[in-house]
């Protein structure tokens, strides 16, 4: 059979139309690879959810096709749904040696033994039928990596997460002359990072930061407390540099940091002398000069340390006016509200707050447009798939690619559970499969639904009224009650009026019903209808309203 006549099929479960939750599939035959695991943040309107995770329910009804988990960096986008995923799906797990680093880490903490696969990058190795080879990308973490996958109907390589910095922190550029190989051999489809595509011209080094990083710590009179990423070792490290320079001791402070620190320094890929190392209890032993605080809290996350520091919840430590405090990231989108927040309850201390694109504190892991076209014109491949970004990025990408001279159709938008079917020389969306959100709310996985997310927003808009009262069962007159009780709805001390008037609406309404016979009727639906409407006629409100009846 000619390559032509063959198909593979290629199916995102996320990180399409979204920023995070990656997760993508190719299929060949009876073999299924997946490529990351990734969570996302909760946006606003998801009251009261730590993070969501893909819909693996395809990947379950197709459990014995699944060969393994392919991952390309260890980012939380990229592995944090891992714990979920392997209690259902416990299939191996393949990464370069900091990936598998801190997914081990991660799955310690969720008591999950998984069967992890080193891979050396540059070498080829073997995923059931398809053969696989990884090729070096810059990104915001070090070990992350790129694939180029041989299957039946061609070469497919996947971007990663990349840039093509050409002055990488730990010196390991992109692959190019790999790049350049993989053009030689062909490539049909490259399926490519979008998210920084709205950006012209090139991402700056992150090698640019150190200059900033520099000018704060030689001006700073006090401590300060540097918030980043957990896993943004590159980022990490040239602050250690600095600090080292200017004989700055160096505390952490928050769980996800200290252990991402101890996986980088044990595996080699972060430099920390232990003489540099305090306790974060002994800060305040030391001359403010003389601190460096690596802090969690960059997107403003209730539970992080800089987040409890501001709200003067941190048990070890205090905030000080004389502090300056360094946010070196970029909000998530979604999570602008809450940085923002975070930014100005810190103006609100008195403290020195360098944050924002102007500070020159944080640049992009994402490839920016000149980029983007620099990989395609290198890779030469037939068909382009935009992936990872949100749907504007998408089509920005696509009118890119166009103005390199690419039809409209060998380019092709998905969405997340589109089953794209891919030949030789066509590709087609055939079908959807399920690939909705899954919601992780406590110990609670999938348990939370739109309907509860739904009433979770209209407790939140409106408030819950609950009316109980007792029947005879006899006559269906009321013999005590009602008792109305708001939350979230009015002031109730302030509220006697309304409130006497609901009763006096429900006294009237089992009055004419007692009086009318109407002993069959539903009770409690008639109650609630005639309490949620006298509300909104006289006060334009919506609440939750639950009726509780007892008859005797």
């Amino acid at each position: 059979m000619s390559k032509n006549e063959n198909k593979i099929r290629i199916i995102p479960l996320g990180g399409l139309g979204e920023i995070g939750k990656n997760m993508l599939i190719i299929q060949q035959n009876d073999e299924i690879l997946v490529i990351d695991a990734g969570l996302m943040f909760p946006t606003d309107e998801m009251l009261g959810i730590d993070f969501v995770i893909p819909d693996i329910s395809y990947l379950l009804s197709q459990k014995e096709k699944v060969r393994g988990i392919l991952l390309t960096h260890g980012h939380e986008d990229h592995i944090g749904a891992l714990p979920y995923i392997l209690k259902d799906l416990n299939v191996p797990v393949y990464g370069t040696p900091l990936t598998l680093g801190l997914v081990e880490r991660k799955l310690e903490e969720y008591s999950i033994r998984a069967n992890l696969h080193s891979i050396v990058v540059g070498e080829r190795f073997k995923i059931g039928s398809f053969v696989i080879e990884s090729f070096r990308q810059t990104h915001s973490i070090p070990d992350s990596v790129g694939y180029a996958i041989e299957t039946e109907v061609g070469l497919i390589v996947l971007s990663g997460d990349f840039k093509l910095d050409q002055n990488p922190i730990d010196g390991k550029p992109t692959d190019f002359s790999k790049l350049a190989e993989l053009r030689g051999r062909g490539v049909l489809a490259l399926i490519c990072d979008t998210t920084n595509v709205e950006q012209a011209g090139i991402t700056p080094s992150e090698s640019t930061v150190k200059g900033t990083f520099e000018n704060i710590f030689s001006q700073a009179k006090g401590r300060i407390f540097l918030v980043t990423f957990a896993s943004n070792f590159h980022r990490i490290q040239q602050a250690i540099d600095v600090a080292m320079k200017y004989h700055r001791k160096i505390a952490i402070a928050g769980k996800s940091l200290i252990n991402n620190i101890e996986v980088a320094r044990k595996l080699g890929y972060l430099h920390l002398p232990d003489e540099m190392i305090i306790n974060i209890r002994d800060v305040n032993h030391l001359s403010p000069e003389k601190v460096l605080v690596l802090s969690t809290g960059s997107q403003g996350e209730p539970y992080s340390a800089l987040v409890l520091l501001t709200n003067n919840s941190y048990k070890q430590l205090a905030l000080n006016p004389t502090d300056t405090v360094v946010l070196a990231t970029t909000p998530i989108p979604g999570n602008e509200v809450m940085v923002s927040r975070l930014v100005d309850q810190l103006f609100r201390k008195g403290l020195e707050v360098i944050y924002g694109e102007s500070a020159g504190v944080h640049v992009s892991g994402h490839a920016a447009q000149e980029e983007i076209k620099m990989l395609i014109n290198i890779l030469k491949p037939k068909f382009l798939i935009p992936y990872h970004g949100e749907y504007r990025h998408l089509v920005i990408f696509k009118k890119l690619a166009q103005s390199l001279g690419y039809p409209q159709e060998n380019i092709k938008i998905l969405e997340n559970g589109y089953v794209l079917e891919l030949t030789g020389d066509k590709m087609t969306i055939v079908d959807k499969v399920d690939a909705g959100n899954v919601y992780v709310d406590g110990l609670g996985v999938g348990d939370v639904g739109n309907i509860v997310l739904k009433e979770r927003r209209k407790l939140a808009e409106d408030g819950v009224v609950v009316v109980s009262l007792l029947l005879d069962q006899s006559t269906g007159l009321i013999l005590e009650g009602p008792e109305i009780i708001s939350k979230g709805f009015v002031f109730e001390k302030e509220s006697d009026d309304l409130f006497e008037m609901a009763r006096q609406k429900v006294i009237k309404l089992f009055q004419d019903l007692a009086k009318n016979n109407k002993s069959k009727v539903d009770k409690k639906t008639l109650l609630k209808e005639t309490l949620e409407n006298f509300f909104y006629q006289e006060i334009r409100r919506k609440p939750i309203l639950i009726p509780i009846l007892w008859e005797i």
